[in-house]
């Protein structure tokens, strides 16, 4: 089914702040390399170890902030600095992918080219392999612009959707009607009930020449900018190149830039156990909880009259708490968070305003 394995490459997006995880996702040292699950690896080592599954370790490249790039070797030792890329500035997806796949074509022209998150969690890694290689195969052989979908299972808010045309143009793959920006409870009833919208996973794959041209097409700022590079890249100058032109590049998502744009994307409909973990409240629902619905990472406790309560602190701590239900609890460094689970999306707000008050030590 697949294409060779040695055609197969992996860009792993690592290059986040992860403010939503504050206090313990911090701008020295974002969710990605945090062991979020208390399992001992971080979000980024599990994230590469999946994909080990489908391309050896030098078709593995990270896209990540140039602070970051410490980090990235701590994490995968492995991993060689030609394979980490990094961002002198956040110009969100579009650009990063843009040079990702600029250098991967310099290294192989016929690259296919996986596109993942950093921080997301798969907990079926057969189900997810079966399906990469698919989407890998297809996207080899077609000129398709492939993004992986998740079949939903409940009315979620705070997920994009996909609409897929319900005729596969072949085996388990659709072509892309439109994405939709995060709906209203009663709009993602409707879309669960139709059957034909799948939420957005932020996973694609592709051929490196194919989503060039679709930037070439689409968005032809960002394409000419790091185009101009094109023989610095893979050379001792490359760095340099992208320091100076990276920034100029426009700050813009994949899915704005190109995926809503081009006539050539399409999905398959996957389940494989994925969630973005994108706040405290979806690392609370995945984790075992105890008999009073309370999930405890790593510290010890002493809880009376508490419930459906979220504790992360240091495995060397003792955190002794009575009478709260339905609260994050974070004890982190130099911040206590104590917060109502159900205004977490305001713990955003908390950040934004040490910013303001001068207080980035904090952050």
């Amino acid at each position: 089914m697949s294409k060779p394995k040695n055609n197969i490459y992996v860009t792993i997006m690592a290059g986040g702040v992860g403010s939503r995880f504050w206090p313990a996702s911090r701008n020295n040292r974002p969710k990605q390399f945090l062991d979020m699950l208390g399992i001992g690896k971080s979000l980024l080592r599990l994230t590469y170890e999946r994909f080990l599954l489908i391309c050896p370790t030098e078709n593995i490249y990270i896209v990540t902030n140039q602070q970051y790039k410490d980090l990235v070797k701590e994490h995968l030792p492995e991993i060689k600095d030609e394979q980490i890329l990094c961002e002198p500035s956040r110009n969100n997806t579009a650009p990063c992918i843009a040079y990702a796949a600029l250098k991967l074509k310099k290294v192989n022209p016929e690259a296919t080219m996986i596109v993942a998150p950093s921080d997301h969690l798969i907990t079926d890694t057969t189900a997810f392999t079966t399906t990469i290689l698919k989407a890998a195969h297809f996207a080899a052989t077609q000129q398709a612009l492939v993004t992986l979908g998740i079949q939903p299972f409940k009315p979620h808010t705070g997920y994009g959707y996909i609409k897929y045309q319900k005729a596969a143009v072949e085996e388990g793959i659709h072509q892309v009607d439109a994405f939709t920006e995060k709906p209203d409870l009663s709009t993602a009833k409707e879309f669960l009930e139709a059957g034909i919208y799948l939420w957005n996973a932020g996973i694609f794959i592709w051929q490196a020449s194919t989503v060039l041209e679709a930037f070439s097409q689409h968005a032809s700022q960002i394409y000419d900018i790091l185009q101009a590079g094109w023989a610095q890249f893979n050379t001792d100058q490359e760095q340099a190149f992208i320091d100076e032109a990276y920034p100029t590049t426009p700050s813009i998502s994949i899915d704005y830039a190109i995926m809503e744009k081009a006539d050539n994307v399409y999905t398959l409909p996957a389940e494989f156990g994925w969630s973005d973990l994108g706040s405290w409240n979806s690392i609370y629902q995945l984790l075992d909880k105890d008999e009073n619905e309370n999930v405890v990472s790593q510290c010890g406790t002493i809880l009376e009259d508490t419930s459906n309560t979220l504790i992360h602190a240091d495995p060397k701590k003792l955190i002794v708490v009575k009478g709260l239900e339905n609260y994050i609890i974070v004890d982190d460094a130099d911040v206590l968070l104590i917060y109502p689970k159900a205004d977490e999306q305001a713990i955003k707000q908390v950040t934004n305003r040490l910013k303001e008050e001068g207080k980035s030590n904090y952050l």
